[in-house]
C-alpha cells in the first residue's frame, strides 16, 4: 500500500488486514520502491499523485523488476498512460471496491475496471 495521505493508508490498511491480507505501507514512491521484493510483496496498491514520484511512474518499474506482479491504482487523479496499471479505481471510492479488486487480480489472474 503506498500513499502520501497517512489516513487513507491506514485505514485501508487495517480493513484489508480484516479481511487476512498482510499489508506493508509506504508513504512515498521511493520508500516502495526501496522496500519493494516480489517474493514477499504479491500485489502493489498505490494512489498516483503524490509528492516526488506519481504512482504510475512507480507502477513502471514495479513491472520491470517483476512483471507479474500486480498493481492496482486508486486515484482521483489517473494518469493518461495506465499502461504499468492493472486496475484503475477512480476515486471516491468503497473499500469493499478495492478489496474485490484486490481478490479477483490474486485468486483468478483477472483485471477489473
Amino acid at each position: 500500500m503506498v500513499d502520501d495521505n497517512v489516513d487513507t493508508r491506514l485505514l485501508t490498511k487495517m480493513f484489508l488486514n480484516n479481511f487476512g491480507y498482510e499489508v506493508d505501507s509506504a508513504g512515498s514512491a521511493d520508500e516502495a520502491l526501496v522496500r519493494f521484493n516480489p517474493t514477499l510483496h504479491c500485489l502493489v496498491l498505490t494512489d498516483n499523485s503524490m509528492e516526488g514520484m506519481t504512482g504510475r511512474e512507480m507502477a513502471y518499474i514495479i513491472k520491470l523488476r517483476s512483471p507479474s506482479t500486480p498493481v492496482v491504482m486508486c486515484t482521483g487523479n489517473p494518469p493518461h498512460d495506465c499502461s504499468s496499471v492493472d486496475v484503475v479505481i477512480k476515486k471516491p471510492t468503497y473499500l469493499l471496491a478495492i478489496k474485490d479488486a484486490i481478490d479477483k487480480l490474486l485468486v483468478g489472474g483477472q483485471t477489473a475496471d
